[in-house]
């Protein structure tokens, strides 16, 4: 609860003779009011800086000599580690990660050009591996979700360097990932942590598939790991936050499917392209099926099991793809929506009415495209999507300030 909310509605409450005034300020008095404008001015200040420093040093690298490029690069980096750390002796946490980020950041320019300055050539990403273990350690050090998603961006970053230039998939580099980042969003339970690593593990995923040139379906079988693995967080939101991406993967192509798919010989060429072996991958999926159904019947949420539908190969079928994987996406847009409701979870209702919106484009423009007049589907299209989005959001926000009201009179009693 915020103390915005609690701010608009304790006047509701004050008028209606519920509390005095003097209780409502009262109220208000728990709620620390949050400044996150303030908070987040010394973030991208030291990004700033951070760029600065960076395009400052890269222009004059040749002018300078190199003991003083050694030099400067390590005062700026022992500067900035030393000030984050009084600033947050003195209480300035903010100010205090920011410069430590800094630093940070000037010990990754610090690699690059040190390695420049000495000619050093290199043939994989060991650089930006030791980069970013540097930030996990400081994200175990100091807590911070900022070092946390500085040191994500690196290694999602090196990896697709290691992918593009090198054509290699770094498993020390995707190692040291999960396991640091990956123990980290796991011990700490946040959802936007736990969002962002499921995000960069699914671009991982996906490099390594096709780094090995495998058949595309194997991209699932790691992401529906990660989702068997949300099934065993105690965090519904946590774990829901661990899943959105694969279930969004799963979307993304069951829609690439309805769009572009023509049974048997479409545009996406010869099925060895996207199929591996059935031998080897059914059992495997369907080996992540029973993990995720037994976390699935701890947690108690077993009827949730059903959102797995959305990983079903229907590819291995060749005749009726694209019908069956439209159904599905409604059938899977529908459910999400059904289950937000059911649990009263903002999230859940939100996500589905994304994903129903989407589904109905998609038939809209499968059914449609071929044979109506393309000024005419555009404009019939945006209708009915301003039209589709209105009547959601309004019963959303209906069933949400329903759920409001109730928990208020629950907590009058």
């Amino acid at each position: 609860m915020s103390r915005k909310w609690v701010e608009k509605e304790g006047l509701r409450w004050v008028e209606s003779n519920i509390v005095t005034r003097e209780q409502y300020e009262r109220i208000l008095g728990l709620y620390e009011e949050k400044r996150h404008a303030i908070g987040i001015l010394p973030i991208l200040g030291s990004i700033l800086v951070g760029l600065g420093i960076l395009s400052f040093v890269a222009a004059n690298w040749q002018d300078i000599p190199q003991l003083a490029r050694f030099m400067l690069v390590v005062i700026v980096m022992v500067g900035c580690y030393v000030s984050g750390e009084l600033m947050m002796k003195k209480g300035h946490d903010k100010l205090g990660i920011a410069l430590t980020a800094l630093g940070y950041i000037s010990f990754g320019a610090g690699i690059v050009l040190v390695a420049q300055m000495f000619h050093l050539t290199s043939y994989d990403i060991t650089s930006f591996i030791v980069w970013g273990t540097a930030g996990v350690l400081l994200t175990f050090l100091y807590r911070s979700r900022f070092l946390y998603l500085l040191s994500l961006l690196v290694f999602t970053a090196a990896e697709l360097y290691s992918a593009l230039h090198f054509h290699q998939f770094s498993y020390v580099g995707f190692i040291f990932m999960a396991a640091g980042l990956g123990g980290y969003a796991w011990v700490r339970q946040s959802a936007l942590l736990t969002w962002c690593f499921s995000l960069s593990f699914a671009l991982h995923a996906l490099m390594f598939t096709m780094v090995k040139d495998l058949p595309f379906l194997c991209f699932f079988l790691p992401v529906m790991a990660l989702y068997a693995l949300g099934d065993w967080y105690k965090d519904r939101g946590a774990g829901y936050a661990l899943q959105s991406i694969p279930l969004a993967a799963n979307f993304v192509f069951g829609t690439f499917m309805v769009l572009v798919w023509e049974a048997p010989y479409g545009g996406l060429g010869d099925l060895s392209e996207l199929l591996p072996k059935p031998l080897y991958y059914l059992p495997a999926l369907l080996l992540l099926f029973a993990v995720s159904a037994a976390g699935k019947w701890k947690q108690k949420r077993l009827s949730s099991v059903l959102e797995w539908i959305m990983c079903i190969p229907f590819l291995y079928l060749t005749v009726g793809v694209s019908a069956i994987y439209l159904l599905t996406l409604f059938f899977f847009s529908f459910y999400v929506l059904w289950r937000g409701y059911m649990e009263e979870w903002r999230f859940k209702i939100n996500f589905g009415t994304v994903l129903f919106i989407c589904s109905s484009m998609i038939a809209y423009g499968k059914l449609t495209w071929d044979f109506m007049d393309k000024s005419l589907f555009f404009i019939i299209g945006g209708l009915l999507l301003l039209a589709l989005s209105w009547f959601l959001n309004r019963r959303n926000k209906r069933f949400l300030r329903n759920i409001d009201e109730g928990e208020g009179k629950h907590h009058d009693r």
